[in-house]
């Protein structure tokens, strides 16, 4: 049946895969057109697939911005087949899944994955979206909000703010220039105050755009290729094909009347930036070649000799990313872009001259066949060793690549450069001119010297046209004798060989060395089998955290020294290896990860140039100055992440505050960070683990490395045992409630965390509570923000800390704390009936969905690794948690849940422990008219969930922190999940 819907047909052979994956594919053009990648993964622990639609918010009716974004939103509730709103998302929750959506400029992209013995129900009713949805006219006006309530969180936000200017500014007449979000004006007032009824044009965008040959669907599962074939061809080859040719855009959006600007920005957080941005021809058709990667290449190096090494000598920037940049089918972009340091701000025309001075210098160059080689190996490298994508991912970006490649190079375009023809290098490079420029300049400084407001965001900024001498200028100022070409690349690694196998393989880390200063974890890779490997390192010092002083030289330290270091370590960054270094409440976490060939090279090189470190005097006040603006900025952040800071904050044993690292930072001084560093190296205490692609011996040298330069160089001596403990997390008392109160001036939305602290972390309550969670998630996520409305970002799930846990709900709305934690409470008093009701089968559902979500393995090597660390970092070193505890949830009775609702999260609950932190907007609020109010009293759904008529008890409000956790217990710490006393008796 399905082979006469099939109009070609590519198998596992023809398709070109990587030498190291083992999944099986056929890539399909359906007899409407619709191309399909179809994944065989007979290992694979979930199921997915991706629907990708060739149509976004460019495509958007003019009177009518953000119809694309809003048909995404509503085309999840609700199909012909399967009419219930949340019917998609409530299988997938009870059979281990997830989905989610995003709309961009040329694409709508859909994606889910699943258990997959449960892969054809999912698919069946994903496949409805595409011929049959309700497109309710009762969801209407909710979808809308929620799309308003989208836009709303991202307002102040200067990514999204700074993106749609440049929209904003783009060819009035160019499809670029639209707003793709859409709000509640622009999808309801404004359009029915047009004459519109946006629920017809959103009938009329599907059935125009919504056509299958301009559809990718990638499809990923344990059955066999023949049997997905069966699956998936019935299914969507009955997707009509209404013929549409994709959208090409031929004139660029900034021509003549565009180009040559320069826009000043005022941004909402402190920040400084310059961006230089070229229109360039689309590319996308020379990805064998891949012109702009081989710019991007050089512009954007880090090294000696390039552009961001001048720049950040003379002190002018820090950070630097160059390349080509997506715009649509038909145009793109080539920008540059730098941070700014306050000299630099008053250099602006300076870094432009050197930068056409290195375009200059490349230009008289040429371009070099050896760099195209070294990007080519570079590329063939990555993909011969690639990890295995998440099922998720992979099927959502495949499905996106199907339109613009050939259905054989679908999954190497991205990798391979195949084709040096560089005359397409010098065609780009010839775009980059003066004549063909847009700057943009962003700095606090431009506040209240803007005369210009963008219409979507409020965007101050002055727009004003580059002089033609500056211009005459840049196009002629010649060549910089410290600008240079890179040298080749050293660390490229040539060895891919996989080390000795081990005589005695353990299946989970072990213990090789344990010393009073050094214990060190080994686990030699048996399950990828790539010439990969991964050494983390946790240098305890009690100093790093002892006040906020310390706290802040730490921090500091770790900037400066990888500042320093960058041009060292860029060419190991770019050729597979890169190093961590960051600063903790315990120490100095170090790693390095990538290709073992020349891992230890690295680390070796990284720790000696630590212990010999020399600050640069101009470079701390540079960075002193940034670190300082980041802490500055933390008012600027989401209401939502407001709420989950001062949680932690009020939780937590010790934690120092924004406010008081950023009262303390002015103490820090050069001289201070100088005493300090060898103080922090001269006691310390090593845990290490070593993964990978390496033997014992490996391990023991690379972390005997880390060891003896200590102790050479820095005469670094053992931490005693007591200056080793970890920090652990309030105990509050049963039955308790507490409210937090903290203001947001930055944003009109509100927010509330509520922590139900449910105690130590421990197989059994572990379980419980996760199942519960996976009980309550996709109702809380449907009752909370889809029927009630009440914000874009609801989310439940767990908090873990020090060892303790709790259920946490946080919600983002317009609606007050109060309000929000009314309608919280209801929920959760309604899940007792949810229990109740649930039949044995239900149950079970949800036990198998939350086995398979715990029971997926990592995919990547930087996963499973992360996975070890996570448990020897926090002391628990229980390898094999997942099964273990999927062990014990498998035993697990409707009884044993309702039990422990009603002790710790019933409204009664006599183990109740409850934490509400209110963030409260201040921010201005603009007028809205009462057409457009959201009502706050019952709705019908409302009165669904209520179940209770009472009243919340008074709160006790925690006025002072510090007050609140001197009468507070603290829960000890978790035990060791193994007995680490017999573990190193082994030795």
């Amino acid at each position: 049946m399905a082979a006469t819907q099939i109009k070609c047909c590519l198998n596992d052979t023809e398709v070109l895969k990587s030498a190291g994956d083992d999944r099986q594919y056929r890539a399909l053009e359906l007899t409407n057109g619709m191309r399909v990648m179809l994944i065989s993964d007979s290992n694979t622990d979930k199921s997915s697939a991706a629907m990708d639609v060739y149509i976004g918010h460019m495509k958007d009716p003019k009177d009518i911005p953000g119809l694309a974004h809003f048909c995404e939103h509503m085309l999840f509730l609700g199909t012909k087949k399967y009419p219930e709103e949340n019917e998609y998302n409530k299988f997938l929750s009870q059979h281990g899944g997830s989905s989610n959506a995003f709309t961009s400029n040329e694409h709508t992209n859909y994606f889910f994955d699943v258990a997959p013995e449960h892969l054809s129900g999912a698919l069946d009713r994903f496949a409805q979206f595409f011929h049959e949805p309700l497109f309710t006219a009762s969801a209407t006006g909710r979808e809308i909000n929620a799309v308003n309530s989208e836009n709303d969180k991202n307002l102040q936000n200067d990514s999204w703010r700074f993106h749609q200017l440049e929209k904003s500014l783009a060819n009035p007449q160019h499809d670029y220039n639209k707003f793709g979000t859409g709000n509640k004006y622009t999808l309801e007032k404004r359009s029915k105050e047009l004459g519109y009824e946006v629920r017809d044009e959103l009938l009329k965008f599907h059935d125009s755009y919504y056509s299958s040959n301009i559809m990718g669907l990638s499809v990923l599962g344990k059955e066999s290729l023949d049997e997905l074939t069966e699956m998936v061809v019935p299914l969507f080859s009955g997707v009509e094909n209404k013929n549409i040719k994709i959208m090409e855009w031929k004139d660029h959006p900034f021509g003549p009347q565009e180009l040559q600007k320069i826009c000043y920005i005022n941004p909402v957080k402190d920040i400084r930036n310059l961006a230089l941005s070229w229109s360039i021809p689309d590319l996308h058709d020379y990805y064998k070649t891949n012109p702009g990667h081989y710019l991007g290449h050089l512009i954007g190096h880090e090294g000696k000799g390039s552009l961001l090494s001048e720049l950040k000598s003379r002190g002018w920037v820090n950070t630097l990313c160059g390349g080509q940049q997506q715009g649509a089918r038909g145009f793109m972009f080539f920008i540059v872009n730098v941070d700014l340091t306050e000299e630099g701000l008053e250099h602006v025309d300076d870094i432009i001259t050197l930068t056409y001075q290195y375009l200059h210098m490349l230009n008289k160059q040429g371009t070099q066949e050896w760099i195209f080689k070294e990007c080519a190996d570079l590329g063939a490298m990555h993909y011969r060793f690639k990890d295995k994508e998440r099922p998720r991912s992979y099927t959502s970006a495949l499905a996106s690549t199907l339109h613009d490649v050939p259905l054989k190079e679908v999954l190497s375009s991205q990798y391979l450069m195949t084709e040096y023809k560089p005359e397409l290098v010098d065609m780009v490079l010839e775009k980059l001119v003066p004549e063909n420029m847009r700057v943009a300049v962003v700095s606090k400084k431009f506040n209240g010297q803007t005369d210009k407001t963008e219409e979507w965001y409020g965007t101050e900024y002055k727009l004003e046209q580059i002089p033609e001498e500056k211009l005459k200028m840049w196009a002629s100022c010649g060549f910089n004798d410290k600008l240079s070409l890179p040298e080749k690349n050293v660390f490229i690694p040539t060895d891919f060989d996989l080390v000795t196998r081990e005589t005695e393989q353990s299946a989970l880390p072990m213990v090789v060395k344990d010393t009073g200063m050094t214990r060190l974890w080994f686990k030699q890779d048996t399950k990828f089998l790539l010439p990969k490997a991964f050494a983390f390192y946790e240098l305890t010092s009690p100093l790093v955290y002892i006040d906020p002083l310390h706290a802040n030289m730490a921090v500091l330290f770790v900037h400066l020294f990888k500042d320093a270091l960058n041009e060292y370590a860029y060419d190991a960054e770019i050729a597979g290896l890169k190093y961590t270094l960051s600063s903790s409440n315990y120490g100095i976490n170090l790693s390095v990860k990538g290709y073992s060939d020349k891992l230890d090279v690295l680390l070796k090189k990284i720790v000696e140039k630590m212990v010999s470190f020399k600050i640069d005097p101009k470079r701390f006040e540079i960075l002193k100055e940034m670190y300082c603006r980041s802490l500055k900025n933390f008012h600027a952040e989401q209401p939502h992440q407001h709420a989950v800071y001062f949680t932690s904050v009020v939780m937590s044993e010790l934690l120092w505050t924004q406010e008081e690292l950023l009262d303390s930072l002015e103490e820090v001084t050069l001289d201070k960070l100088n005493a300090f560093l060898p103080q922090l190296f001269s006691r310390m205490y090593i845990e290490g683990l070593v993964y990978g692609n390496v033997t014992k011996q490996n391990a023991f040298d690379m972390t005997s490395v880390v060891e003896d330069v200590l102790k050479k160089e820095m005469l670094t001596k053992e931490l005693l045992p007591s200056q080793r403990k970890r920090l652990r997390e309030l105990q509050l008392p049963d039955g308790c409630y507490y409210v937090y109160q903290k203001t947001n001036k930055v944003h009109k939305s509100s927010s509330i965390e509520i922590y139900y602290q449910c105690g130590q972390q421990a197989t059994n309550t572990n379980m419980l509570l996760e199942l519960y969670v996976q009980v309550i998630s996709e109702p809380c996520f449907d009752i909370l923000r889809t029927k009630e409305q009440l914000g874009y970002i609801v989310f439940s799930g767990i908090r873990r800390q020090s060892g303790v846990q709790g259920l946490r709900i946080i919600v983002q709305s317009d609606r007050t704390p109060e309000y929000l934690e009314s309608r919280i409470e209801a929920f959760l008093n309604s899940t007792k009936d949810l229990i109740e009701k649930m039949t044995d089968e239900e149950f079970q559902k949800h036990v198998s969905a939350l086995a398979t979500k715990r029971l997926e393995k990592p995919k990547k090597m930087s996963a499973e690794s992360s996975r070890f660390w996570s448990e020897i970092v926090s002391e628990h070193y229980n390898f094999d948690r997942d099964n273990v505890e999927v062990g014990f949830l498998r035993t697990l009775t409707k009884d044993d849940l309702m039990n422990f609702y009603k002790d710790t999260m019933a409204f009664d609950a006599p183990k109740r422990h409850k934490l509400s932190v209110h963030i409260l907007s201040t921010a201005p609020k603009p007028e809205v008219s009462s057409a457009d109010k959201v009502d706050a009293t019952k709705t019908e759904e409302q009165v669904d969930i209520q179940g209770m008529d009472f009243e919340l008890p008074k709160p006790i409000i925690v006025e002072d922190v510090n007050a609140f956790k001197r009468d507070m217990a603290l829960y000890p710490l978790a035990k060791p999940f193994i007995d680490l006393q017999k573990a190193m008796s082994k030795l």
